[in-house]
């Protein structure tokens, strides 16, 4: 759908809308410290009777300045009201305060995102992650993970697990419909499609390849549910060209993976796909993409995220233009043979074979 057409706002809506723009480090700071202070959460527990600020300052046990100055970025913010000398939480207040998704992607942008968004012209100008600096000097986010600070990692895997969880119990029952016994799951990180597929299917047996790092974590994962009669390893740089994927597979799965790459990478990685697979195998991708949205605020959301890539994660890819990947997917020799949109919150899942031409 696409909700980009036309610019509906008028010439002051335009300008508030500016304003909010250039508050907007300020506008994301108030309100994350509103919801981790629990502010939000007295304000929500006091129900329809409100809370004055002395009250709030005393449960919160904040100096009466700084709870003063919170609460009153917060009403133009939109997360309180005031009535009286009594405040009162917002329906968006709410949602900062108990929606997991906008706890997920709060605590994605602060802890992985907000200090290497600073670099993001630098990382425009030279197609590189500038912002992961941050952390470390490393080429690609994906290199360093395993060594990101605990807090960081912890919501970097929470951002990620998030959405799959919601789409894996919906996908599996669409792969394993057609007989598939020995799959290939690249980009497996911490083993999630992995074990969910040996746990829904007894007869199959899943080969994860990926990093050293992110291995390490999915033999651990992989352990524990003891499970390594079924799921099997294999290491790889999958940025090498000269790297060739292991063959004999009835298919290749790629979730939330190829967004990590840019077009010449996916096409590259493509193709190695199509050497590794029989003419009558194919590939299964499970892809959000922005242009594919039932609600404008899924787009926006998507839209957004690809601009940690450009900064952090690698610096030349992003959540995808379903037009661009499908160009991409034709240029390696596939053709979509099957599409199911809106999976879970956001996401495709498209099923490719060789093209007969």
């Amino acid at each position: 759908m696409n909700f980009y057409s036309k610019d509906t706002k008028t010439a002051l809506e335009a300008k508030g809308l500016a304003q909010w723009i250039a508050f907007g480090p300020v506008v994301f700071q108030v309100a994350r410290v509103l919801r981790n202070s629990g502010i939000l959460k007295i304000l929500l527990d006091s129900k329809s009777e409100g809370l004055t600020l002395e009250d709030i300052r005393d449960r919160v046990k904040l100096p009466h300045y700084g709870v003063r100055v919170l609460l009153e970025s917060g009403l133009g913010i939109g997360l309180v009201t005031i009535t009286g000398d009594k405040y009162f939480i917002s329906k968006t207040g709410y949602f900062v305060c108990n929606d997991p998704l906008t706890k997920v992607n709060m605590d994605f942008i602060h802890d992985v995102c907000y200090k290497g968004l600073f670099a993001l012209d630098k990382s425009i100008e030279t197609g590189k992650p500038e912002g992961l600096k941050e952390f470390g000097n490393w080429n690609t986010i994906y290199e360093g993970l395993s060594s990101l600070p605990a807090q960081v990692q912890k919501s970097w895997f929470a951002f990620d697990h998030f959405f799959s969880d919601i789409a894996f119990p919906l996908t599996l029952p669409k792969v394993y419909t057609g007989g598939i016994r020995k799959i290939l799951d690249i980009g497996g990180n911490t083993g999630k499609w992995a074990i969910a597929s040996t746990q829904y299917d007894k007869n199959v047996q899943v080969t994860i390849m990926d990093l050293p790092g992110q291995l390490n974590v999915a033999k651990e994962k992989v352990k524990q549910a003891s499970l390594e009669d079924r799921i099997f390893f294999h290491q790889v740089n999958i940025l090498d060209e000269n790297a060739v994927f292991p063959r004999g597979f009835d298919a290749i799965w790629m979730s939330q993976f190829l967004d990590c790459f840019s077009e010449k990478e996916i096409v590259s990685i493509l193709k190695r796909c199509h050497a590794a697979l029989d003419d009558d195998k194919y590939i299964l991708i499970l892809e959000a993409f922005w242009d594919d949205q039932r609600f404008e605020t899924s787009s926006f959301c998507l839209q957004q995220t690809s601009v940690y890539f450009t900064a952090l994660a690698n610096g030349n890819s992003q959540i995808y233009n379903s037009k661009v990947f499908i160009r991409c997917i034709e240029e390696a020799g596939f053709d979509i043979e099957e599409r199911t949109d809106s999976i879970g919150l956001s996401h495709t899942l498209l099923k490719c074979k060789k093209s007969k031409s």
